[in-house]
């Protein structure tokens, strides 16, 4: 029975992954203006959570084989896709009327939403004329929501047979949606990289504008920088930031008979190692976990860290740029959460560089990673 139900997960996974080749990114020099106040990222955050909204009510009419169809999966979970779209209707209306403060300064996107009706009537007549200020935006704009959504309901159909980001599994689970209004966590996968390499370049840049970032470690991965190097050089490394565990080794938690002493291990090095900047936190490789692993984590005082705000940066097909502007894109969306990098592509050099560039102005701000969580 327990190889019968993997190989049903892997086969349902292995559909999951060949329909979601090329990750939703949006060109943000479509849009005509820079984020260099409050007000100005307001307008883009409602111009971004109305567009999705519309796809979010598009999505709506599509019968069971029809959704079947558009997310290439033979089998689909609907009560879970209902259940993630009620959630993404009621983030859209708080973020909404959140966005909408600011419309005494710039009135653009400004429309009557105080209750969820109102927020379902504007998306659904929700239009960008051909003449408007923001016309090459709205095309791309739309096709991105569109190819987002679709990743997030696929993940939401194969949930929670396969278990991902998309839903929690008790109250040992955070992703991001209680963070407040206009504020980002920065956490980073799948490190330390050997030395030298991005960990050290990025840790060393994140220290200079003074934000603090979690590192997600892989207890192998920690090991063999140790082997080359010492305890005092990884303490300086991640000195100023905070560390997590990602288990020891980059693979699945939900089938692997030593899921338990893969977490426990890492937090034994990461503990005797890096005292000061341990945080009882863990992130699941793809975000899989067991669903009756809340007695475990519990026990050992741990949390289990998912996200909200993908970078999508190990696809081959995102260059640096182009998962920085999903980001972009995700954090106008959805105005607060988690985000995702990994330390070990090559891509944060320039993405959370440019990332930090775009928003420097916006009036958003950077979580302290030692309070987060």
């Amino acid at each position: 029975m327990r190889i019968a139900l993997f190989f049903c997960a892997w086969l349902l996974g292995s559909g999951a992954v060949a329909a979601t080749n090329e990750p939703a990114t949006l060109d943000r020099s479509t849009w005509p203006e820079q984020l260099l106040s409050p007000a100005l990222f307001d307008v883009a955050s409602r111009a971004e959570i109305l567009t999705f909204a519309r796809e979010l009510l598009t999505s709506e009419a599509l019968d069971d084989d029809a959704l079947k169809q558009r997310l290439n999966l033979k089998i689909i979970n609907i009560d879970e896709i209902d259940g993630v779209r009620r959630r993404m209707w009621l983030r859209l209306l708080a973020n909404y009327d959140f966005a909408q403060q600011s419309c005494d300064q710039d009135a653009s996107f400004c429309y009557y939403v105080d209750d969820m009706a109102s927020l379902r009537e504007q998306a659904g007549k929700f239009e960008v004329a051909d003449d408007s200020f923001y016309a090459a935006w709205a095309g791309p704009s739309r096709e991105f929501h569109r190819r987002y959504l679709d990743e997030q309901l696929r993940l939401a159909a194969l949930f929670p047979q396969i278990s991902s980001e998309i839903g929690l599994f008790g109250d040992q689970e955070f992703n991001g949606d209680e963070m407040n209004d206009r504020l980002f966590m920065l956490t980073f996968d799948s490190g330390p990289t050997q030395l030298p390499g991005n960990t050290d370049w990025l840790t060393d840049y994140l220290r200079k504008q003074s934000i603090s970032a979690t590192f997600f470690v892989l207890g192998n991965g920690l090991q063999g920088r140790l082997d080359k190097s010492s305890e005092a050089a990884v303490q300086a490394l991640y000195k100023g930031q905070c560390v997590g565990v990602q288990g020891w080794e980059y693979r699945s938690h939900s089938h692997w008979q030593d899921w338990q002493g893969s977490i426990l291990r890492s937090v034994a090095l990461v503990r005797q190692v890096v005292p000061q900047n341990y945080v009882p936190l863990f992130r699941p490789p793809y975000g899989q976990r067991r669903a009756d692993s809340a007695g475990f984590f519990g026990a050992q005082g741990l949390k289990v860290a998912l996200w909200d705000i993908d970078s999508r940066d190990l696809a081959a097909s995102l260059t640096a740029e182009q998962s920085a502007q999903r980001v972009l894109s995700l954090m106008l969306l959805w105005r607060h959460g988690v985000i995702v990098f990994h330390d070990t592509q090559d891509k944060v050099r320039s993405a959370v560089p440019w990332l930090l560039k775009a928003t420097a102005q916006s009036g958003l701000g950077w979580e302290d990673c030692a309070k987060a969580m």
